[in-house]
């Protein structure tokens, strides 16, 4: 099935509520700590399993990553905000109700600025509040049992709630990796969407000429491949419905992506049916005016501003731009560069060339990586100042450097300096000549893409071993004489 449709009887409306689970030390009231893929049950504590008496205590560093994610998209911070207890029963539910907000979120009103078909786009945020995790029912480990883990009951997570400003679900996909890149970005969630920790509940809505159905939720998307082929196939289901005349009902779905199917799991609950009441036993939280002023002068550049200056500034592709705003780590790498000295361009290349390389073939992130910014930067002046080929600078001497980065590169660079003499070099284009009469007459009469022939001839001869430029110079002269 093709995720296409032809948009021209109907309108989509498509909505997204979007869980961030934020990388904390703690959980969000209680001390104990979380990771992803521990024992089952062993990052628990009696506050997260409500044991009677314990009092929730909300930790200081999920309200500054909470205000992080707001300031960046521009939202209306509310002080004081409060808490609310929403009543349901799922087994992984320790307390019987979960710990979030209702009437008071602490941020509403924001707005994010996203790309999708090589076009900037504008979603409005209507908000985002901070709740805390269920825990895990497990089905598949035992024929006869629910098996509950625990571990995961707790965790802080933001729920994002969008206006139903996406038309396609190509939109709602570009946004939601839109929203990926900015809390990576803000270091507050991995937002991974294996692990879990990145989630998506996504609600959608279909108008015909003359009918229009109810508003259903699709629970659950894992993916972004997900996401899209499930708003495409309940656009389908929905236009079959109201085409027939039949009634789309308020209901909330799953997804099926090996039958490419959505189906029913419930119908839509309404607010009355959680009563929600306010926690009694968190106070309202102020939000003191400093803190917001320090971690807005702290906030690093979001990807549409990263967009415009690898694109505006430093005249990068889009595919590389797209790669920096994906890697953000990349991006402040790239920065260090250019702060060192570095051109941007050269920069690029050494990071999308001999450093991805390198982190490739050892399977390990940036954050590994062995040698600092400052540490590149100046193994790159010092290599140029030495006229070592870019071939050698990139490869062989760079794999040596990376074996001991701590080495002096003067010692380093006399390996590798060119040794060989100007007649040397004269002598040996001179013989090309002769040998190749029919591309200096060719180089002659125009085609001077022919210089790099010779060049890369030169250079293989000589093995890297001449300086290029003197190289070049002797190339053009003896090609352009007569």
């Amino acid at each position: 099935m093709n995720d296409s449709l032809n948009q021209q009887d109907y309108t989509v409306k498509i909505g997204l509520e979007i869980h961030i689970q934020l990388a904390t030390k703690m959980k969000v009231f209680s001390p104990e700590a979380y990771t992803y893929g521990a024992d089952p049950n062993t990052q628990t504590h009696p506050i997260s399993l409500a044991y009677p008496g314990t009092l929730p205590r909300l930790n200081q560093e999920v309200l500054e990553a909470a205000l992080k994610l707001a300031l960046a998209l521009k939202c209306q911070i509310h002080s004081p905000f409060t808490f609310s207890r929403k009543n349901y029963f799922y087994p992984d539910l320790p307390k019987g109700y979960q710990i979030t907000q209702y009437d008071s979120p602490y941020a509403t009103n924001g707005k994010l600025v996203y790309r999708v078909h090589n076009e900037w786009k504008e979603a409005h945020i209507l908000r985002i509040q901070i709740e805390e995790d269920t825990g895990k029912s497990i089905h598949d480990l035992d024929p006869f049992h629910t098996l509950l883990d625990f571990n995961r009951a707790g965790v802080p997570l933001l729920e994002l709630v969008t206006a139903p400003d996406f038309q396609r679900p190509e939109e709602a996909e570009a946004f939601l990796r839109s929203v990926r890149q900015v809390v990576r970005t803000l270091g507050i969630s991995t937002a991974n969407m294996e692990e879990g920790s990145l989630r998506c509940d996504a609600n959608i809505s279909v108008q015909t000429a003359n009918l229009s159905g109810e508003r259903v939720e699709i629970k659950n998307l894992n993916s972004f491949r997900y996401l899209r082929q499930a708003l495409y196939t309940e656009i389908k289901r929905q236009l079959t419905l109201l085409r027939a005349n039949q009634p789309v009902l308020r209901e909330t779905r799953g997804y099926d992506p090996n039958q490419r199917t959505t189906y029913p799991l419930r119908t839509k609950e309404h607010l009355h049916d959680y009563r929600y009441f306010p926690e009694p036993d968190l106070p309202p939280v102020h939000v003191p005016e400093t803190l917001l002023n320090q971690l807005k002068k702290n906030l690093p550049p979001l990807p549409y501003e990263i967009w415009q200056t690898l694109t505006k500034q430093y005249q990068f592709s889009p595919r590389d731009a797209e790669f920096f705003i994906e890697h953000t780590e990349f991006f402040t790498y790239l920065q260090a560069l250019i702060a060192e000295g570095i051109p941007p361009e050269e920069a690029r290349k050494w990071l999308l060339g001999p450093v991805r390389a390198y982190l490739n073939d050892h399977q390990m992130n940036l954050s590994a990586f062995p040698i600092t910014p400052a540490q590149l930067a100046q193994y790159i002046h010092t290599g140029t100042a030495h006229k070592i080929h870019h071939s050698l600078l990139a490869g062989q001497a760079f794999r040596e450097f990376l074996q001991d980065p701590s080495q002096p590169l003067q010692n380093l660079f006399a390996r590798y300096t060119p040794h060989t003499s100007t007649e040397t070099i004269r002598n040996y284009i001179q013989q090309l000549m002769k040998q190749y009469p029919d591309k200096v007459h060719l180089y002659r009469k125009g085609k001077k893409g022919l210089l790099g022939f010779f060049m890369g001839e030169v250079m293989r001869r000589f093995r890297g071993q001449v300086d290029p430029r003197e190289a070049q110079t002797i190339v053009r002269e003896l090609l352009e004489g007569e």
